[in-house]
Order: structure tokens, then sequence, then C-alpha cells
């Protein structure tokens, strides 16, 4: 199969991913902050994920310098990185809806802050970790290079590591015993598993 295939729909996914995230990033960017734990270890993970998931999938499509890893596209794992593609844009589309004005990309809490616990959020404490989980799956899957393909994946698997305490007892802090309720009846990415 030809790689093309995987990486045309690779930008067409990164690309609805971003179309999702505009709107959402500019209402948010009008609310004010009252607290924010955007230090330098969120903002290298966050540059991390930007270079994991945007520019070295780029540098493959758009020059040779990553061809020495190249390997070839197969239908089964083309497949299954567009399952896990669509699976996770409807998740992530999703997740930002329910979020609403509550969304941020870095761990903050604005004016008005409410705890989300309805829709994709009833089961699922974090559900766009899932959806951004999905979508790392599917850029291993569909780009058939060994650099640029398990990058994303390699990044979130770091990020979410070292961020999903923070983010949890953050929560803790700002609705105490309401958020320790939800955690009791909700799992942290996969609904009743974990």
């Amino acid at each position: 199969m030809n790689p093309w295939f995987g990486r045309v729909e690779f930008l067409v996914g990164l690309i609805a991913m971003i179309a999702i995230r505009i709107p959402y990033g500019k209402r948010c960017a009008e609310l004010e902050v009252v607290e924010s734990q955007k230090g330098r270890r969120e903002i290298a993970l966050l540059a991390l994920m930007w270079v994991a998931t945007t520019i070295l999938p780029l540098i493959l499509i758009v020059t040779p310098l990553l061809s020495f890893a190249d390997y070839p596209l197969h239908r089964i794992p083309f497949s299954l990185g567009t399952a896990c593609m669509l699976s996770g844009l409807w998740l992530f589309r999703r997740s930002h809806v329910d979020l609403g004005d509550n969304w941020s990309i870095s761990l903050e809490i604005r004016t008005q802050h409410k705890l989300i616990d309805h829709g994709v959020y009833a089961r699922v404490r974090h559900p766009m970790y899932t959806s951004i989980f999905l979508q790392a799956i599917a850029q291993a899957l569909l780009l058939s290079n060994w650099v640029a393909g398990p990058s994303c994946l390699l990044a979130f698997i770091l990020m979410f590591a070292l961020r999903v305490s923070a983010e949890e007892r953050m929560m803790l802090t700002q609705f105490g015993e309401e958020y320790a309720l939800y955690m009791g009846r909700s799992k942290r990415l996969v609904p009743g598993v974990w």
C-alpha cells in the first residue's frame, strides 16, 4: 500500500483536531485564569507534544530527512489507524463540547470554573487524554516511519505520566469532596477499566 495514503489521512486528522480546538482556545483565552500550574515542566511537555504531533510528521511528509526510517504501509494497520483516528476525533470533539469554557491547553483554573461530570465525563475523568491516546495510536499506525510514527505515543505517555496526578490534585484543591466523589464513580481513561 502506498505510504501516502496514511500520510494524507494523518494530515486530515491533524487539521480536524486543530479545527476542533481553535474556537475553544479563542473563547478560553478571554477568561481570567485564577490558578495556573504552567511552569517550565508544563511548557516543556506541551512543546514536546507539539514536536511529536506536528513537527516530526511534517518533516516526514515534506522532506526526505526521515526516509531512512520508512517501512511499508499495510492495509490492516491502515484500517486500524483509521478506526483509532475517527474514534479519537469524535471523543476529542465531544470532550471539548462537554467542557465548554472550562477547557484549557494547560493546567489552569478559570473564573467560574465548574466540575464537569456529565456527557463523556460521566464515566471517564480524562476523555480528552483518551482521545489523544487514540490519535497517537493512529499516528503510529498511519505514518509508516519508525521516527515520526510512534513519536506522539512516546511523548503522550511521558506527558500523561507527569501531568495527570498534578491535574487531579489541582481539581481536588478546587472542588474538594465533590471531586473526590467524582473520582470514586469514574475511571481515568477507560470506562469501567482504569
